[in-house]
């Protein structure tokens, strides 16, 4: 799936290396609006759950079928794995300084802006006069720490920058054994589930390192999703043959997996007597084969969209998917701020009866989903906010009466160049 040089054989019997262009994969456009889109809707379910009556059906409701929405957390990560993969893997002479610096600077600066950010939206609106002592400590620990305002992901994709290297090594040197590394690496996810979920709660963990204390902030517990994704890209086409060949299987387990989410959910509370964190947690065995199956549908609707793209699809629906991902990662950095003003309305909404609130729920679906998706636009669209979306816009240079980007300046240069 990457660029691969190839041998030109021209008329005069000379050679010439030209590099072959990566095709587009256009389901991967989709397969990133449907996570993020789904990841809102997570959040934004959560928020209305709360504010309903408790012992409410309506609440019940939403909390029973809480777990289904669980499995977009695990398609970002497989995301995050297989778009990796696909732009450096085939790379012969990588540069890992160079990758490091410009990750962690895309990455880095939203996660550092964000956080003091939102932060200080939360500190003035809270009604408490603002202490720039207490501010600045207070985003100290955030930073540190990745347990703020969603930001978790990007903590854990900093963790996984700074392996990857290693990840890439690991896969170039055993080529023969890529599917043993997949298998030995689901395996090991069970194991640290099956630990996470019936070992975990009954010790006690106050005197342990942050990184192992807060086990959803670490890399460990997401590592199958990763691999999975690095898999899915170094063996992309046959990945593709394989889903396609069983399409129906996929969709009659996702179905299936899907319904028992709830039987789970009641399963935790009626017969591991868990309270409704450990219920609710996304760290669970079952979890993680129904997140597996999700995103291997995902991926097929994604396979069926670029088939259709083209053909029997709205330009300008293709037109907001193609946008969309490109902003992805801006929608989820924002998603905080929509999120804090549901809550704030729902807060003085929290009299009316329940089952209200259940029907007024795709209303603050939109409303959160329109709000982040319009903050991350305008930064996408407007100089220098780019930035704060890991997009930053490129420096335009001005003439007498023109203005071009960098790219178009340096094809100029290069054009100028094979005339003389």
């Amino acid at each position: 799936m990457a660029s691969q040089p190839t041998l030109a054989v021209p008329a005069d019997g000379t050679t010439t290396l030209v590099k072959k262009k990566r095709p587009y994969l256009h389901e991967v456009d989709l397969m990133r609006n449907i996570f993020i889109f789904g990841v809102l809707l997570n959040h934004t379910t959560s928020a209305f759950a709360t504010h309903m009556a408790a012992g409410s059906w309506s609440q019940l409701l939403l909390h029973a079928t809480h777990l289904a929405l669980h499995f977009t957390r695990m398609g970002f990560m497989f995301m995050t794995g297989l778009v990796l993969f696909l732009n450096y893997y085939q790379r012969e002479h990588q540069n890992w300084w160079l990758f490091w610096k410009k990750r962690y600077t895309s990455v880095g600066i939203p996660y550092l802006a964000w956080n003091a950010l939102l932060l200080l939206i939360v500190t003035v609106s809270s009604g408490v006069a603002f202490n720039g002592t207490t501010y600045l400590t207070e985003l100290y620990q955030a930073v540190i720490h990745g347990d703020q305002f969603y930001l978790y992901y990007v903590f854990v994709i900093f963790q996984l920058y700074l392996i990857f290297p290693v990840l890439v090594k690991l896969f170039k040197d055993h080529p023969q054994r890529h599917l043993q590394i997949l298998i030995i690496s689901l395996a090991i996810q069970l194991v640290l589930l099956v630990g996470i979920k019936y070992w975990l709660p009954g010790v006690d963990r106050s005197s342990w390192p942050y990184w192992f204390k807060s086990y959803g902030m670490n890399l460990i517990v997401y590592q199958a999703y990763f691999i999975c994704g690095a898999f899915s890209a170094i063996h992309y086409q046959q990945v593709v043959h394989w889903l396609k060949a069983h399409t129906r299987l996929i969709q009659a387990l996702a179905g299936i997996l899907a319904v028992g989410t709830v039987g789970l959910y009641f399963f935790n509370q009626n017969v591991l007597k868990l309270d409704f964190q450990h219920t609710e947690i996304v760290h669970q065995p079952y979890i993680m084969f129904y997140a597996l199956v999700m995103i291997a549908l995902v991926f097929l609707i994604g396979l069926k969209y670029a088939d259709v793209r083209t053909t029997s699809l709205d330009p300008a629906v293709d037109h907001f998917i193609k946008l969309g991902s490109k902003i992805s990662f801006g929608i989820y950095l924002a998603q905080t701020i929509p999120l804090l003003l549901l809550n704030g309305i729902l807060g003085y909404l929290s009299y009316l009866p329940a089952w209200f609130l259940l029907i007024m729920l795709p209303l603050g679906y939109l409303f959160v989903l329109g709000s982040a998706f319009g903050i991350s636009y305008f930064c996408y669209r407007v100089q220098p906010f780019g930035i704060l979306i890991g997009r930053p816009q490129r420096r335009k240079f001005k003439t007498a009466n023109v203005v071009v980007t960098q790219q178009q300046r340096t094809q100029t240069d290069h054009l100028l160049t094979k005339k003389i």
